[in-house]
């Protein structure tokens, strides 16, 4: 049986709601362990852009080596996907850090978001089970290449937005991280003032800052509700 997509959303907050860890807490108890052991970990960031990373990179680079990750397949159109990409990149250039920031671009792989993650689920709302699956792909790919490259750890910068739920992107990330042998780490980058911290660092930074998602169905959702309001 398949249950309509307000249904799958609403078990989602539910479950959500009863098994909240304080991913926060966890994330400082690691650092805490880190920094006693006087070590600096490398990590493989993946970010979905610039001014969700700002905060992300601002935070992390006091206690790790980033790369950051730049896959993103779900981006629409292509213009977008390469004005997102420019912006990251400049970000890394001129914003100083602690401990080094490289950047990695993963495969813009249109075909592949449109086959795995979109067909059948064109009419689905945001964060319904498209997101689900979407999050699957990107973090999927990251927990493979950072297996790949022998990061200590990897993250997303998506547990920084409002908009995202945060448990079932840990929940994502875990099982990548068991699935491709490497460990992730728990965030809740909108915690602490992250993202208004975020905010502040884009505007400084005179950054682009998109209104919608990335796909294309995102962008109708936003272009609809942009209607409806005028």
């Amino acid at each position: 049986m398949q249950f309509p997509s307000f249904c799958y959303t609403l078990g989602r907050e539910i479950i959500s709601n009863v098994n909240k860890r304080n991913y926060q807490r966890e994330l400082d108890q690691l650092i805490s362990k880190i920094e006693t052991e006087g070590k600096v970990p490398t990590l493989l960031l993946h970010s979905c852009c610039a001014p969700c990373s700002s905060y992300c990179i601002e935070y992390l680079s006091q206690f790790f080596a980033i790369t950051v990750f730049y896959y993103n397949p779900n981006i629409y159109p292509d213009e977008e996907y390469l004005q997102r990409v420019e912006e990251q990149q400049r970000f890394i250039r001129e914003f100083p850090t602690k401990h080094p920031v490289s950047f990695i671009e993963g495969d813009f792989e249109k075909e592949r978001f449109y086959s795995e993650v979109a067909r059948g689920l064109e009419h689905e709302p945001e964060r319904g089970a498209r997101c689900t699956k979407c999050f699957e792909l990107r973090l999927g790919e990251t927990a493979k290449r950072a297996a790949f490259e022998g990061m200590d750890f990897f993250a997303t910068t998506l547990t920084i937005s409002p908009m995202k739920d945060v448990v079932l992107l840990n929940d994502i990330g875990e099982q990548m991280g068991q699935r491709f042998g490497v460990r992730y780490l728990p965030t809740e980058f909108r915690k602490k003032g992250g993202y208004l911290r975020s905010t502040e660092i884009s505007k400084s930074y005179d950054m682009y800052r998109q209104d919608y998602c990335g796909c294309v169905f995102s962008l109708r959702e936003r272009e609809a509700q942009k209607a409806a309001s005028n």
